[in-house]
């Protein structure tokens, strides 16, 4: 059988035998969930008080390891404001990425292309209504600051909201948790 993950944009063959881990999200209570639960559980926690206001971000962290190959987690964040949320998130691990300004560049395509298709996919659900953020692991202070001009320029291409460090917690507290 064919299946075509709708986060990522690639076919994928699915056989009961083999399953590839990264077409999964995990629930923060560590529950692996395809991208359709995903969407299906954002979906059933806004209409749980549909008077709320809701929030959703996509943010992405990553660790270099032995300056070989690094990690990258990126995080779904649904926010009902002032009264808690839910996040998933999803690991690419081991890609071939050298240095800093690399690793921070595919932090950002990672959140963008998640951003992207999350977008996508909620359209089909008029009823639902939030704010939407993306957040970057960058910031005016440390190795990444020479960084920012570039990816904030990045992310006005697509023309989404955007925090950066210190107020950029799903990247750098919910998916760094996970990285």
């Amino acid at each position: 059988m064919i299946y075509f993950d709708t986060c990522w944009y690639e076919w994928y063959r699915v056989d009961t035998m083999m399953h590839d881990v990264e077409n999964y999200f995990h629930t923060g209570a560590g529950a692996r969930i395809n991208s359709a639960d995903v969407i299906h559980t954002i979906r059933t926690f806004m209409h749980e008080r549909p008077e709320s206001p809701y929030k959703i971000i996509i943010g992405t962290d990553s660790l270099g390891v032995n300056d070989s190959y690094t990690d990258f987690v990126t995080a779904i964040v649904v926010q009902r404001v002032g009264n808690g949320g839910k996040y998933f998130w999803k690991r690419l691990a081991r890609q071939n990425v050298y240095g800093l300004r690399d690793r921070i560049i595919k932090e950002v395509m990672l959140t963008l292309e998640t951003a992207t298709d999350v977008l996508e996919l909620l359209k089909a659900h008029p009823e639902l209504t939030f704010d939407f953020e993306v957040h970057v692991d960058v910031g005016m202070q440390g190795k990444t600051s020479a960084l920012i001009s570039e990816v904030t320029g990045m992310i006005r291409g697509y023309n989404f909201p955007f925090k950066t460090k210190p107020e950029s917690y799903a990247a750098s507290n919910i998916a760094d948790k996970h990285v």
